[in-house]
């Protein structure tokens, strides 16, 4: 009789343990399309606006070769999000793209900050901190 309650006690705790599975997995899906939603948008916006345009609204102006490559960086990123566990193919590609998003956040942070604009660096600072509980949950996915 005890083995048939420790069975159950097992199976319950397991069932338990897959639905956590299952909720954290979504979570992460659901935080990995809206961050590449984020990104494609904020890197298209790099590429499609003018640089004069893009350093006129910034207190401190970078050159526009670089918002470029930023730009270029964020689409990329935002298809490594999604693609690479979508079509299984090297899944390890998320964790390396929500690193690499990761860093250009703390740099956007930075530069923020570097501004002198405080409140608004929490935005990239939130937004660097997703990629990064991303980039932890996706672990498990392995390396390239």
């Amino acid at each position: 009789m005890k083995n048939a309650l420790s069975l159950q006690l097992a199976s319950g705790s397991s069932r338990k343990e897959q639905k956590q599975s299952v909720m954290v997995t979504t979570i992460l899906w659901l935080v990995q399309g809206l961050l590449a939603l984020l990104f494609l948008f904020a890197g298209s916006m790099k590429l499609i606006m003018p640089v004069e345009m893009m350093t006129a609204q910034m207190r401190m102006p970078l050159p526009g070769l670089f918002l470029q490559f930023i730009g270029i960086a964020e689409v990329a990123g935002a298809l490594g999000l999604i693609l690479p566990g979508l079509l299984r193919i090297k899944p390890g590609l998320t964790k390396l793209a929500a690193y690499g998003l990761f860093i250009i956040m703390i740099g956007a942070t930075v530069v923020t900050l570097l501004g002198g604009d405080v409140a608004p660096a929490l935005y990239p600072l939130v937004v660097g901190l997703l990629c990064a509980v991303v980039a932890y949950g996706r672990r498990s996915w392995g390396l390239v």
